[in-house]
């Protein structure tokens, strides 16, 4: 390790920056469209089938879901911009939706496993 500060780093310490910030931009890329499919699955469900599943009111989650995925186009930056912190919360509300929401909701409904 090289401790003087005019020493240039070779290409390879670039390398790996570069490919954090690929890697935070995928992850912002792919986030939106599945925002879009968290907030269309949600507005499909039956009202009744939110509240048996002992979940949040359907427009509860409409209103998670639809304004998460406009925080992920607003920001566009994705976790690289100013409103990180905003973008990671509705990130984070879409995932709450499609892990944990979605599932319960499906199963209520007499849907099960399709993969």
């Amino acid at each position: 390790m090289c401790l003087d500060p005019d020493h240039t780093y070779s290409g390879r310490v670039s390398l790996l920056y570069d490919l954090d910030d690929w890697v935070l931009w995928a992850i912002w890329l792919i986030a939106i469209p599945v925002g879009g499919y968290a907030f269309v699955h949600a507005l499909m469900q039956r009202a009744d089938a939110f509240t048996a599943a002992d979940k949040l009111t359907k427009p509860a989650w409409l209103g998670i879901t639809g304004a998460s995925v406009l925080v992920l186009i607003v920001f566009q930056g994705g976790p690289l911009g100013s409103g990180a912190l905003f973008w990671l919360a509705a990130l984070v509300a879409v995932l709450v939706y499609i892990v944990d929401v979605k599932p319960a909701v499906v199963g209520v409904q007499g849907g099960g496993q399709r993969w």
